[in-house]
Formats: C-alpha cells, sequence, structure tokens
C-alpha cells in the first residue's frame, strides 16, 4: 500500500479538498404539467415519465 513520504502542508490538502463541492441537482419541466423535476425521472406532481403514466402521484 503507498504511503505518504512527507507529510502534506495545510496549504496542499485545502487546495485539493476544495474541488469537493456539491452541485444542484438540474431541473427540467414536465411536459404535461410543466413543473420542475429531476431528469430521468418521473414527475413526482402528475406522475408522468416518457409522456406515460409511471406512478400514482400522492
Amino acid at each position: 500500500m503507498a504511503v505518504p513520504k512527507r507529510k502534506m502542508s495545510r496549504a496542499n490538502t485545502r487546495m485539493r479538498r476544495s474541488q469537493w463541492k456539491a452541485k444542484r441537482p438540474s431541473l427540467v419541466n414536465c411536459p404535461r404539467c410543466r413543473d420542475p423535476k429531476v431528469p430521468h425521472q418521473a414527475c413526482p406532481t402528475c406522475g408522468t415519465y416518457n409522456n406515460r403514466q409511471a406512478v400514482n402521484p400522492a
């Protein structure tokens, strides 16, 4: 197993960790009800996916 030879400085550690960003989920409009939804998933409002009824909305 690889083991580092030297201690990584605080600046280098923080520079490396600065890339760990959380992204906002991308949203698209549902073609039937025009509410925002996550792409490639059934609409939580009307329950359709790919222009057909996939689930019964609550």
